[in-house]
């Protein structure tokens, strides 16, 4: 099945480990066969690796970029789910660990991301009411 994506002007995406940059003009790219891609917003550099889930979501995104290295990053990210998972009570954020744990043993590299992108999500929105950027119930 073709992925489609549309473009934002000089939107940045990867593609297979290309880093490629749309035109002056919003642009439509249809995949025909599998490939890794991520977009911008999606690409987390290594200086940002500054927190306990952006250290669960970085290795994945690398095991889903260059799948053939994946076994360098999977032990990290064991360790760094294991550390989450003991830190925080929340269900759903736990069920979110167990369901990226599986995506990644299952090769499913881009599942196991998503689940990563809500860990980190819910860190932010911890992180914010515990600092009082916002407020909000408990985060548990």
């Amino acid at each position: 099945m073709p992925l489609k994506l549309s473009l934002k002007p000089g939107e940045k995406f990867v593609l297979n480990g290309a880093v490629v940059q749309n035109g002056d003009r919003r642009g439509v790219l249809i995949l025909q066969n599998k490939a890794s891609v991520l977009r911008e917003k999606d690409i987390m550099q290594a200086e940002d690796v500054t927190t306990p889930a952006r250290r669960i979501y970085f290795p994945i995104m690398m095991m889903y970029l260059d799948e053939g290295s994946a076994a360098k990053f999977y032990d990290e990210m064991a360790l760094r789910i294991t550390e989450f998972m003991g830190a925080t009570r929340n269900a759903d954020i736990l069920a979110e660990c167990v369901s990226a744990s599986r995506h990644v043993l299952a090769r499913e590299y881009y599942k196991a991301l998503m689940s990563a992108r809500k860990i980190v999500e819910y860190e932010e929105r911890v992180l914010n009411v515990a600092s009082g950027v916002h407020g909000g119930g408990d985060p548990d």
